[in-house]
């Protein structure tokens, strides 16, 4: 499994710098890497590896949901939320709905098998859409009117839709008795259930970090397996009642920066870091899932149908955010950012065949191909919409995390000690400022973030309102804080 590993990191690596070199998401680099040396193409990756690759994958996910977490602010939510909702189920109907009406007569399948392959395809990946979501809202861009964030939400929502529905409709086929009525009542339960499980753990997590000052890699390792915890109990509780557990894990990281933003900020530091190695485990593995052949069996008529359920689809989305106060190129690019699909579809397309469905082989091929087309394009459309049409606030808060990011800044609260001088002092206050800098003659100023920090010397006195105390004001044009500075952690 080891040779596995470092296939993954090598090809994984250099297909993102090729694809980042061509302007293009790093991503699709990986997934086409995973195609190529899975085992329906060349076979490289080793038997082992494709056995624990869904673990992998889950864990990678999670990695991801987790900074997805530590971004959702309460006050974006509160304006998004509505939009969010709406979004998370009337394009995947929509599209189901289309799927369902022409399936029949281009695959030869029944109706009920159309209806479960509608449900397969209708989700979105949450696998593309939240890493491209997460980098937007980093640099800042459409944060005024929360778009990626609603888009991060909705999509998140849109799976926990659809897969009860493809629940109902294996069900049905099976010949069991499926109360759609409890099913359909499932959805808003193990929303609110995943929510729940993910803010109780969260918000004793917060408590135990106020209590011990662990260094940050211990504490986004127990978070990271806390939301292990949280996917485990989905599948032990899947038979008695539903939970979301990916909104949970989510939820985790939501109560943390809610409660305590410094010790979010850290974490998510952390976990951006720790998403270079999870980013190649999941998008290289998804990618090895896929079987290239499977897919060459849907032909020209499982590429119509996957382009008649997007249009479908993208009316559908359309129309979720057609009450907003978005411009026509933001509804756009929302209906851009809801194409890919590869997470799901990786996961339950096998599902219908093993079942004992008679259409299953087709509806697996379908799947598959869905995942060859609509992850790339959607990934490159996203990236391509995105950066134009998605309006950077020139004094968006998001420069100030970019600030501290780039120099390592500490946050209220932590000690650290000169390496000059081998003092110790703590971190009481912090400020944001934007700062006019001299502009040339004929342009305007250009403000700049920057960050105050005041510290206090413990040995000075017993009390931070007295003794020795200073301050020093960061901006882009300083050195690292770790050239003078070093944090200390009990």
């Amino acid at each position: 499994m080891a040779i596995s590993l470092a296939l993954i990191v090598v090809f994984g690596l250099a297909a993102d710098i090729v694809f980042r070199k061509c302007k293009l998401p790093g991503l699709v680099g990986m997934l086409i890497v995973g195609v190529l040396v899975g085992p329906h193409v060349v076979g490289l990756m080793r038997p082992e590896m494709m056995q624990v690759s869904a673990d992998f994958r889950r864990i990678a996910l999670i990695v991801i949901l987790l900074r997805a977490g530590f971004e959702l602010r309460r006050d974006t939510l509160h304006r998004v939320g509505k939009t969010a909702i709406i979004m998370s189920a009337l394009p995947a109907i929509f599209e189901i709905a289309a799927v369902v009406a022409v399936a029949p007569y281009f695959l030869d399948l029944s109706l009920l098998e159309a209806t479960i392959l509608g449900s397969i395809l209708a989700a979105v990946s949450p696998a593309v859409v939240v890493p491209l979501m997460i980098d937007f809202m980093e640099r800042g861009k459409g944060a005024k009117k929360g778009i990626p964030t609603m888009i991060l939400a909705a999509s998140s929502v849109d799976d926990v839709f659809v897969i009860v529905l493809f629940s109902i409709f294996l069900g049905m086929y099976g010949g069991h008795k499926v109360n759609i009525a409890w099913q359909l009542a499932g959805i808003p339960i193990s929303i609110v259930l995943g929510i729940i499980v993910g803010l109780i753990p969260g918000y004793l997590l917060y408590r135990l970090f106020l209590k011990y000052d662990w260094q940050p890699p211990r504490r986004t390792l127990l978070i990271i397996g806390t939301s292990i915890c949280l996917m485990w109990l989905e599948e032990i509780a899947h038979n008695v009642v539903p939970i979301a557990a990916l909104l949970g894990v989510m939820a985790i990281g939501f109560i943390i920066l809610e409660k305590e933003e410094a010790i979010a900020h850290i974490i998510s530091q952390k976990l951006k870091k720790l998403w270079v190695f999870a980013e190649l485990l999941l998008f290289v593995l998804v990618g090895a899932q896929v079987n290239v052949s499977v897919a060459w069996k849907a032909g020209a008529a499982g590429l119509a149908i996957i382009f008649i359920g997007l249009v479908a689809r993208s009316i559908g989305t359309y129309l979720s955010v057609l009450g907003t106060d978005y411009t026509w190129k933001e509804r756009l690019f929302c209906v851009v950012a809801y194409v890919p699909k590869a997470t799901v579809q990786a996961a339950i397309g096998a599902v219908p065949l093993e079942a004992g469905v008679a259409g299953g082989e087709v509806i697996l091929a379908v799947a598959v191909l869905s995942i060859l087309v609509t992850a790339p394009l959607g990934a490159i459309g996203i990236m391509l919409l995105g950066e134009p049409i998605l309006e950077e606030e020139k004094l968006t808060t998001y420069r100030f995390k970019t600030l501290r990011e780039k120099l390592q800044l500490p946050r209220v609260g932590e000690r650290i000690r000169s390496k000059r001088y081998g003092t110790i002092w703590k971190i009481i206050e912090e400020k944001e400022v934007w700062l006019k800098t001299p502009g040339e003659e004929w342009k305007e100023p250009v403000p700049i973030p920057a960050i105050y920090l005041r510290f206090w010397q413990p040995e000075s006195s017993s009390s931070p309102g007295t003794g020795k105390t200073m301050e020093y004001r960061y901006s882009f044009a300083d050195a690292s804080f770790h050239a003078n500075w070093e944090i200390l952690y009990d």
